[in-house]
């Protein structure tokens, strides 16, 4: 599988998302860790999870201790795997989730997620959602701190603007690498975002790569355009909408959620899929 850079790290070009393994809904357990098995047999090394994906009656964490589990009985080396976390959110039921951006919380949320994944260092944290309560750079400079700590490796920020990736490049310098942002067919409000992160050298991972849980079997549907070139190459509409993403700059990773190993083993087909500039052409207008 091809791969792309996140910080020190070189990652595969389709991560896989762990949300949809943990939120009210899911999969029986079993079902959540051999999607997770698949992701690892199909050459994917980059798991995106955070604290807040759970459900009510499970408490924050649930999906860390659920990615932790898998990794632990693969049966194989993943040493090689980024487990990448986010913090700032508080799981809310029906919600909306609440966010908390005090510095003070994010070093004791890293602390804990940590403790979940079973590592020392975690290898990318993001910073989940900006809180409007708390001043950005306050937030920002939490992450620094922790850095310096030795709690984390490298920091991301999700759900970011323009000026806000400029802001916090400006505190953290490199150890800033990489910015998550809604991003697909039918969302393209992160492009300014997206060219920024190309100019600075940042990863861009996308999330809800194929329109979100409930519309990503429906895509070609919405966008026929990704189903005929599907049809022409032989492949999925929704490995060609990632492959389209992935076209975009080399700074992109499609992080598409997965709670079925089916689904996960058909987006990591992505990675390796060539289209032509025409339908490359075709697929951007």
């Amino acid at each position: 599988m091809r791969q792309r850079r996140i910080g020190s790290f070189s990652v595969s070009a389709v991560g896989l998302g762990g949300m949809p393994m943990s939120i009210p809904g899911r999969k029986d357990r079993d079902t959540s860790i051999a999607t997770v098995h698949a992701a690892l047999d199909a050459g994917v090394t980059l798991i995106d999870t955070a604290d807040a994906y759970t459900s009510p009656t499970d408490g924050q964490g649930h999906n860390e201790i659920l990615i932790a589990e898998a990794l632990a009985s693969y049966g194989a080396d993943t040493s090689q795997v980024l487990v990448a976390t986010k913090g700032g959110l508080l799981y809310a039921d029906p919600g909306p989730w609440v966010r908390s951006g005090q510095p003070d919380y994010l070093t004791v949320a890293a602390k804990q997620s940590a403790t979940r994944l079973g590592v020392e260092t975690i290898g990318l944290y993001q910073f989940h959602r900006p809180d409007p309560e708390v001043p950005y750079a306050e937030s920002i400079g939490a992450l620094k701190d922790l850095v310096a700590a030795g709690v984390i490796r490298h920091v991301g920020i999700s759900n970011a603007n323009v000026d806000q990736i400029r802001e916090a490049r400006g505190i953290l310098g490199d150890d800033l690498v990489s910015v998550q942002n809604q991003f697909s067919p039918a969302y393209l409000d992160s492009r300014a975002e997206l060219e920024l992160c190309a100019k600075l050298g940042l990863a861009f991972l996308p999330w809800s790569p194929l329109g979100g849980i409930r519309r990503a079997g429906d895509l070609a549907d919405d966008h026929a355009v990704f189903g005929e070139v599907g049809r022409e190459v032989g492949a999925s509409p929704q490995q060609v909408a990632l492959a389209w993403e992935l076209s975009l700059a080399e700074i992109v990773i499609p992080i598409p959620g997965a709670s079925q190993p089916a689904s996960i083993t058909d987006s990591a087909k992505a990675a390796d899929l060539e289209l032509s500039a025409e339908q490359l052409a075709r697929l951007g207008a």
